[in-house]
């Protein structure tokens, strides 16, 4: 059983399962976060939708070079988490299947690729508090403890 946080799926509405990778990207006492701007501005662990036939891995390191401009080594799966959410940008309610990795940033590329998206060094103690969504803030509490 993948534990749930965030709101519960409402009764009588279809979600659809989308599953995604995620990374917690440390260096020091730092996280290299990812900041949207749209729909909601918020701070996000980088990551995202696995692609139909892509490996896990890939997706992760495709999804953070998309949001921070960061390369990665990726050191190990810390978890999984689901949240039941609505995605404006897809017209979808989804069931995200959320896998969190630990990585280490590599070597900067450039900017972030996907619009919209800021890469942001935080301090963990404000990632913390800052993370947009509880599952997010969850496994880096529990990578920390």
């Amino acid at each position: 059983m993948i534990r749930r946080y965030g709101e519960a799926p409402e009764s009588g509405r279809r979600y659809t399962r989308r599953p995604g990778v995620y990374a917690i990207l440390l260096e020091g006492d730092h996280i290299l976060a990812t900041h949207q701007a749209e729909p909601v501005p918020e701070f996000q662990l980088p990551g995202g939708g696995i692609d139909r036939g892509e490996h896990p891995i890939p997706a992760l390191h495709r999804e953070v070079y998309e949001e921070t401009g960061w390369k990665i080594e990726v050191r190990r799966r810390l978890g999984a988490f689901r949240r039941f959410t609505y995605m404006p940008e897809y017209d979808l309610w989804a069931e995200k299947v959320c896998t969190v990795y630990l990585a280490r940033p590599v070597l900067r590329l450039g900017p972030p690729s996907e619009a919209g998206h800021t890469a942001i060094w935080l301090p963990v103690t404000e990632a913390l508090q800052h993370l947009g969504n509880p599952g997010d803030r969850a496994m880096l509490a529990r990578l920390l403890s």
